[in-house]
């Protein structure tokens, strides 16, 4: 079950007079979605009766008409909306949401989405990073696992670095100036080898894939996806604390 409490924020997120969606918006997408699980809503149609108090009032009723699975599911999609999801709020709930009823969660997607939408949120910063790795994202739903794909994710970590560090060097030269960030920040040894570890995947991976076009393993991508996630998010956090 998904408590009513957390049904009253994400209405008051989602439906805020600020930046939520529209009452037109609420009533489309609720219409929709009754008619997909063949359920009865209280506002399938717009403008709302005048003794309606507000959108948001609309959609937290409209949401509890649901069962809990397809709460879930309304709920993580409409985090996803294209004028929702790049508020900090809405990235913000949609972590709570997969983070405390995954359970619920129906949908079959291999990558952990919780890592992925951590990493995003701390990204926010870095917005040419963000780009990249969003680009990384996007081939990796699409079920495309090009060559180019783990590109993105390896040109995503190095502008971040570049950033961190305030300098240009390429991801092979990075190496130094990661130890001694690392050390500065009490990281471990352990930590700074791991990332050699994985600049050495990357390295090792473009000159045996992308050199000779070679088709990329699936299981390698989410792997290198995952553990890429780790480290950014990661470094931004020991960056935070200085």
């Amino acid at each position: 079950m998904i408590p009513q409490t957390f049904i009253e924020t994400a209405g008051d997120i989602l439906g805020s007079t600020e930046k939520g969606l529209s009452g037109s918006k609420i009533a489309s997408l609720f219409a929709a979605y009754a008619v997909d699980y063949n359920t009865d809503i209280p506002y399938p149609s717009y403008p709302f009766p005048v003794s309606t108090p507000n959108k948001r009032h609309a959609l937290k009723k409209n949401l509890s008409s649901f069962h809990p699975k397809q709460q879930f599911k309304i709920i993580k999609e409409l985090c996803e909306h294209p004028e929702l999801k790049d508020l900090p709020e809405v990235r913000d709930l949609k972590i709570k949401l997969l983070t405390r009823f995954k359970g619920l969660n129906t949908d079959i997607d291999t990558v952990n989405e919780i890592l992925v939408d951590e990493t995003r949120f701390w990204l926010d910063d870095y917005t040419k990073s963000l780009e990249q790795y969003n680009y990384a994202l996007e081939k990796y739903k699409g079920n495309i696992f090009e060559r180019n794909l783990l590109d993105d994710l390896r040109l995503s970590l190095e502008l971040l670095v570049k950033e961190i560090l305030g300098n240009s060097k390429s991801l092979e030269n990075q190496l130094i100036g990661i130890g001694a960030f690392i050390k500065r920040n009490n990281g471990s040894q352990e930590l700074a080898n791991m990332f050699v570890k994985l600049i050495d995947y990357f390295t090792k991976y473009q000159n045996e894939y992308v050199k000779h076009d070679s088709q990329v393993i699936e299981e390698e991508v989410e792997f290198i996806l995952e553990i890429t996630s780790s480290f950014m998010k990661h470094f931004i956090r020991m960056k935070n604390r200085i």
